[in-house]
């Protein structure tokens, strides 16, 4: 059993004690929830910025791997000749080296420095290939020869390498007396994708060309 004060002033005493008790209780629950909100917030920024981590390693492996996709722009200089640039600026091509159809029977061409494609290295063969599969003496629209295209390039200071199927687009014109002619028109990418060997599916291309055209 608990013991009454008896005096006023036993009365007031013990109340004061107990209202400083309530405050010390009061105080201790603030201080607590202070350290919580500490707490929270330092694990709110932590969290933030582990998703900024992660973010930004996302980021870097997705510009990591458009870096590493080449796409080749082709741009007429003059009628025999394309040039190469390629559609991201920070890609530098070194060298590459062209793969034609078994049927113009030439070898494979190798360039260094500036990116190009030349009708000269393959006019001739074309004629006598399109000749031989008696596809028409003048295109109606832009004609087709597929060609597997390795570049090496460099991007953000390291070396990589590109391999594609891109289809050079060109037009034929005949003419009884100075025989035909060949005006190169643009690249085409075709495919990345190599399930079979690139002069295969070259070879499998200029055929399927050779037939939507006869």
């Amino acid at each position: 059993m608990t013991d009454t004060p008896d005096t006023p002033t036993e009365q007031r005493a013990a109340e004061a004690a107990a209202i400083r008790r309530r405050w010390i209780t009061l105080g201790e629950m603030l201080a607590l929830l202070a350290v919580s909100i500490s707490g929270l917030t330092l694990y709110l920024n932590w969290s933030d910025k582990q998703d900024e981590r992660a973010e930004k390693a996302i980021a870097s492996r997705q510009a990591s791997v458009r870096a590493a996709k080449l796409i080749l722009n082709a741009r007429a200089d003059g009628d025999d000749r394309l040039l190469l640039t390629p559609a991201a600026a920070d890609q530098i091509v070194q060298s590459q080296t062209f793969l034609f159809p078994t049927a113009l029977n030439i070898a494979a061409v190798s360039t260094t420095g500036e990116a190009r494609i030349e009708a000269r290295w393959f006019d001739n063969a074309l004629k006598r290939a399109r000749d031989k599969d008696k596809l028409p003496d003048n295109s109606v629209g832009d004609e087709k020869l597929p060609v597997f295209i390795t570049t090496r390039f460099v991007v953000n200071g390291e070396a990589r390498e590109d391999r594609a199927i891109y289809d050079i687009g060109y037009g034929i014109s005949g003419r009884w007396l100075s025989g035909h002619d060949v005006t190169l028109r643009g690249l085409s990418l075709v495919t990345r994708e190599m399930g079979q060997s690139p002069a295969t599916r070259v070879d499998a291309r200029w055929a399927a060309v050779v037939t939507a055209r006869n």
